[in-house]
């Protein structure tokens, strides 16, 4: 495996990196988006709850504010209730969309390594076959045998090179597409509180005399 690293030349280090680090958001991505983590089920409960206690305790508040983004985002539209049913949505959106940028994270990071990995090998291959034509400019064609080798080495930088993009091109899709959907139920999740916040007040019937 070594010598195979070795023969690919000087460009096959940048790969090698790009495949380390996209291999650690990887890991991080699936802990951070966790479903468990981001929404959990009774976030809107205990928001229902507190809303409807005559006793309302604040370190409730602050605890599902940090126990995860859809706590946040909840904690943040009581807190704008005084704003009006317009004024907690306009607070909603502005934290969705932080939280949502938060929940994509590295992505970026991992789409460019999806692009530039390709690149990366094919430079390192035309590197290798430029080398390989120099040689035969000096001192003929020589060994075929040696050449057929030598040109395959030129080649192991795009295969590292693929070896690394596809991976990330799926993951990349894939945590977009999580990322959409933990969004999307969110936005739900808002729409439930500000029916939570904003119901009609009871009605009791005054005694007929």
């Amino acid at each position: 495996m070594w010598e195979l690293i070795r023969s690919g030349g000087i460009l096959m280090l940048p790969i090698i990196l790009c495949s380390v680090l996209m291999l650690a958001i990887v890991i991080e991505r699936f802990i951070s988006l966790r479903s468990s983590k981001i929404l959990p089920q009774d976030s809107l409960l205990q928001v229902e709850q507190w809303v409807l206690s005559a006793h309302r305790s604040p370190g409730l508040l602050q605890a599902l504010s940090q126990q995860s983004p859809l706590g946040a985002m909840l904690v943040a539209g009581i807190s704008a209730k005084h704003l009006g049913r317009d004024g907690v949505r306009d607070v909603l959106e502005i934290t969705g969309r932080r939280v949502a940028h938060d929940m994509g994270r590295f992505l970026d990071a991992l789409g460019t390594i999806a692009t530039i990995t390709p690149l990366l090998g094919l430079l390192g291959t035309v590197v290798g076959m430029i080398r390989i034509f120099y040689s035969i400019t000096e001192g003929g064609i020589g060994n075929p045998s040696a050449l057929a080798g030598g040109i395959a080495e030129a080649l192991m930088t795009t295969a590292a090179g693929m070896s690394v993009a596809i991976p990330a091109v799926i993951f990349y899709r894939y945590f977009n597409v999580r990322v959409d959907e933990m969004v999307h139920d969110m936005e739900l999740q808002a729409l439930r509180l500000l029916d939570i916040l904003f119901q009609p007040e009871p009605v009791y019937g005054r005694e007929q005399r």
